[in-house]
């Protein structure tokens, strides 16, 4: 298999696991940052709706960009965002 495809495929693999793995750690998500669950399952929720919104917008908005270079600048924003929250201190309120 190509380099390219199995570097795809690992991308795919890691903002889908982002999406779903959050959930089974809700509880310890709540008690490390002194939160209620309901309000720690707020994450999974503004997750959602980031995606839900952002998505069709990022699509319009870079439909004439070369797409190795958007995928690459897309995979290091979302490194660097999932890097900065598990270094978050706090939930912000």
């Amino acid at each position: 298999m190509p380099l390219a495809l199995w570097a795809l495929t690992i991308s795919a693999f890691a903002v889908g696991t982002t999406e779903f793995v959050i959930v089974g750690l809700l509880p310890t998500i709540a008690e490390s940052l002194g939160v209620s669950l309901p309000s720690a399952g707020l994450l999974v929720s503004l997750y959602a709706l980031g995606v839900t919104i952002g998505a069709p917008v990022l699509t319009a908005l870079t439909g004439r960009l070369p797409r190795k270079t958007l995928l690459l600048a897309l995979m290091a924003l979302f490194i660097a965002g999932n890097a900065f929250a598990a270094v978050a201190p706090a939930m912000a309120a």
